[in-house]
């Protein structure tokens, strides 16, 4: 049970091995951190930062008691900033970590919080001992490779029909230059774990069960920092604006999606970068709609032009001057196809087509002239001029009279 000893919190606890006994006593990881155990991730990076800063040696030199005090709270930083790690403190304290540790007084059990169910003890026995995990995968040896990045960039129509170069700039965890990315203090190094003794795994016995898992202290490395460098603290990594060319292919749609490999973040103490992936908006365009390859647009005509026919002139994305040809009597809802006009095939060959739909206006405003004018075509109408509206018109008065007898 936790005690109260000078004002400070320490965690109290016994452990053994095959029926032995050890009495340990630690300062509470929390209390270290000068954080409620409730706190969240970024409330207990804050914190460690500002103690890290505040005890480093470099700003306490000759300092004993500074210098330990910045090792204490490295070592608990380093547990509770994980989350697996700081759930087996949670529950077990300091015995999670201690090799063989746990209440292991009844003939021994496993080892603290390394296990906390059935799938843990099949993944060692079943996976083998020497780092084969549960179906056959390998288990996670080392500094975890850096996580993948997401970046979403608009770009117009007529970008996406011919491709460009871009740049763009984002705020991205990059290696320490000061540590090399080792997260070791520069003049300094690393020391064997003192949990795993540098082995990377950790044991524990059940009757004739021999459980093995990596060691939670050093990740498996068999490593630990001995003092951690005062730019990262430790991580190995620190974040940096970086300005990174792109290239945009031809072709591109919304929802397309550009890998740039290892440039997302670093991953911590030299682990390889994960990648940066750019997804593709494509912003509205005042004349084309886009489905797939294929352009979209509406062109609206006079009613002379669409009863004499003649020709449209449609800037296309490439910048050429599209000549729709009008067929005389169109109809409004028609579709003229030009072949080869669209965006193009991306990664591929060729062009899609571009697709007019004509538009048929009204005139709304007549000078007296044009109206005399089609007043005398109407004195001329036979309704052959017009056979969808006379067709509907005389189904109507078949109806009417049918309705009438």
């Amino acid at each position: 049970m936790p005690e109260a000893s000078a004002g400070k919190v320490w965690a109290k606890y016994e452990y053994g091995f095959g029926g032995s006994k050890v009495m340990a006593t630690e300062m509470d990881y929390y209390q270290q951190l000068e954080v409620d155990r409730s706190c969240d991730g970024a409330t207990l990076k804050s914190s460690y930062r500002k103690l890290a800063m505040k005890y480093h040696p470099d700003k306490n030199p000759g300092d004993a008691a500074a210098e330990a005090k910045f090792k204490s709270i490295s070592e608990a930083y380093d547990v509770l900033k994980d989350p697996q790690k700081r759930a087996a403190y949670d529950q077990y304290g300091h015995a999670a970590f201690t090799n063989g540790g746990g209440n292991n007084a009844g003939g021994g059990g496993f080892a603290g919080a390394a296990f906390n169910d059935i799938g843990d003890i099949f993944e060692t026995i079943f996976g083998g001992g020497g780092g084969g995990g549960f179906g056959g995968q390998q288990q996670q040896r080392g500094p975890a490779r850096g996580a993948d990045l997401r970046y979403d960039m608009e770009i117009s129509l007529e970008d996406a029909f011919h491709g460009k170069q871009t740049e763009i700039e984002i705020d991205v965890s990059v290696g320490c230059d000061e540590c090399d990315g080792s997260g070791a203090e520069p003049g300094t190094g690393v020391k064997t774990c003192p949990t795993c003794h540098g082995h990377g795994k950790v044991r524990a016995q059940q009757g004739f069960f021999v459980v093995e898992r990596t060691c939670a202290s050093c990740q498996g490395r068999g490593e630990v920092i001995e003092s951690p460098c005062h730019v990262c603290l430790g991580e190995g990594r620190v974040d940096k604006p970086q300005v990174l060319e792109v290239e945009i292919p031809a072709g591109v749609d919304s929802g397309t999606r550009i890998r740039l490999s290892g440039k997302g973040e670093a991953g911590a103490r030299g682990a390889p970068p994960g990648d940066l992936y750019i997804f593709i908006h494509l912003a509205r365009h005042n004349i084309f709609e886009r489905e797939g390859t294929t352009l979209f647009t509406r062109a609206p005509i006079s009613f002379s032009v669409a009863a004499l026919g003649g020709e449209i002139v449609i800037p296309g994305l490439d910048g050429a001057k599209h000549e729709i040809r009008i067929p005389a009597g169109i109809q409004s809802g028609k579709q003229i196809r030009q072949r080869g006009a669209g965006m193009p095939v991306l990664r591929g060959r060729g062009h899609g087509d571009m697709v007019v739909q004509i538009d048929v206006e009204t005139p709304t405003k007549l000078s007296s002239r044009q109206k005399e004018l089609l007043r005398e075509f109407q004195e001329t109408e036979t309704g052959d001029e017009s056979p969808q509206s006379s067709g509907f018109f005389s189904k109507i008065k078949e109806a009417w009279d049918g309705l009438a007898e």
